[in-house]
C-alpha cells in the first residue's frame, strides 16, 4: 500500500517521503528502494520518524501539502503536460508506514491494513494475541483496506465487514490483492513468465510476517497459469537474515524433494525475502531460485460507493481542509 500511494503521488507531481522504521535490515526499505527508482520518492529509515523526516526536509524543502494546489496536482496523474511545471523535488506528503501507533506524529489521513487472511486472530493484545489495539482503535481510522480478498471466502468477507462496522459504521472499506506479475532468477535480470511454474516441483521459502498469502498465491497457480506439480513451503520467523545453516537446511528440503519427484526442484522467495540478502540465495546453486513479482491491487467490485480508492482519499483529504 505504501507503494502504491507513492507511486500515485510521485505520478501526479507530488514528491511523497517515505518513513520507515527499517526492521530486519530495512529489507522492505530496500524493496520500495528498487520499486521507486526513477521517481521523485525518497525513503527514510529510522526509529524517530519525526527526526527523519526533518532531515529529508531540511534536504529538500517542502511543499505546503495543505494547498488547494498540491490537491490539484492529485488530478494529473495521467496528464504530463500539466504536470511539466510543478517541483517534483521538493517533499509534498509524508507516508508513514506501519504507523498507526506512532502517535507523536500528526496524520492528516489514516488508512488501516487488516489482513483477510486472518484479521483479527484471538481478538487478544500483545502478549497473548496479534493485536496491537482493541478493535475499537479502527475508529480513528479514514479508511479501511481488507487485503488479500480474493484469497478469503465471500462469508468470511462478510464477517470482517460486519466486524468493521460494528465500530465504524460510515467509514469507506476497500478490498485489495497481490496480484502476481512475473519471476526473475536471483543473480540475473531475466525475467520468467508466471506460467514457467507449470508442472514443477516448488519449494516457497520465506521469512515474512504472513507467510500462508505468499504460499496461498502460488498453489492457486491454476487461475493464474502458474499451476505447478507439487508445492512444498518453509517459513522462517519474519525478517529472518538467512544464515548458512539455513541454507543448509533448505539444501535438504530440495534435496528430497528432488528424490522423491525425479526432477530437480525450484525455490521460490518473495521481493522482500531477496532484497534482505541476495548474495546468500546464490549459494543454494545448482538450485535456482525465482523471486515473485507482485503488484498490490484494489479489486474495483468490491470498492465502496463505487469510488475509486485514489478519489476517496483526495476527497477525503479535501473535506478535512475545506470545513
Amino acid at each position: 500500500m505504501v507503494e502504491f500511494i507513492a507511486l500515485w503521488l510521485a505520478n501526479s507531481g507530488i514528491s511523497p517521503l517515505i518513513l520507515t522504521r527499517g526492521y530486519g535490515g530495512a529489507d522492505e526499505a530496500r524493496m520500495l528502494q528498487r520499486h521507486l527508482d526513477g521517481t521523485s520518492a525518497k525513503i527514510g529509515v529510522g526509529a524517530d520518524r519525526a527526526a527523519t523526516a526533518a532531515c529529508f526536509i531540511d534536504r529538500y524543502g517542502h511543499i505546503d501539502g495543505h494547498s488547494v494546489s498540491c490537491f490539484e496536482r492529485l488530478c494529473y496523474e495521467h496528464d504530463h503536460d500539466a504536470r511539466s511545471h510543478l517541483d517534483s523535488d521538493k517533499i509534498g506528503v509524508a507516508i508513514l508506514d506501519d504507523g498507526m501507533q506512532h502517535l507523536s506524529l500528526w496524520r492528516d489521513l489514516e488508512i488501516v491494513m487488516v489482513n483477510g487472511m486472518m484479521p483479527w486472530g484471538n481478538h487478544q493484545l500483545l502478549p497473548l494475541g496479534p493485536l496491537r489495539e482493541p478493535l475499537s482503535a479502527l475508529s480513528r481510522a479514514d479508511i479501511i483496506v481488507v487485503h488479500h480478498a480474493d484469497l478469503v471466502s465471500e462469508q468470511n468477507m462478510k464477517l470482517i465487514e460486519s466486524t468493521i462496522r460494528e465500530v465504524a459504521k460510515s467509514l469507506p472499506i476497500f478490498f485489495t490483492r497481490m496480484t502476481p506479475l512475473y519471476f526473475f532468477k536471483v543473480g540475473t535480470s531475466f525475467k520468467l513468465p508466471l506460467e514457467a511454474t507449470h508442472n514443477r516441483i516448488v519449494l516457497c521459502v520465506s521469512a515474512i510476517g504472513f507467510a500462508d498469502s505468499f504460499v496461498r498465491r502460488i498453489e492457486k497457480g491454476n487461475l493464474l497459469q502458474m499451476r505447478p506439480l507439487h508445492v512444498d513451503r518453509l517459513d522462517f520467523s519474519d525478517h529472518l537474515l538467512l544464515q548458512t545453516e539455513d541454507i543448509d537446511m533448505i539444501r535438504v528440503i530440495l534435496q528430497k524433494l528432488q528424490a522423491k519427484f525425479t526432477a530437480k526442484p525450484i525455490v521460490i522467495v518473495t521481493e522482500k525475502d531477496y532484497d534482505r540478502d541476495p548474495e546468500i540465495l546464490g549459494h543454494l546453486e545448482p538450485f535456482e531460485v525465482w523471486v515473485l513479482c507482485s503488484k498490490l491491487q484494489v479489486i474495483a467490485q468490491k470498492s465502496c460507493f463505487g469510488d475509486s480508492f485514489k478519489k476517496t482519499m483526495r476527497r477525503v483529504l479535501e473535506v478535512k481542509y475545506t470545513t
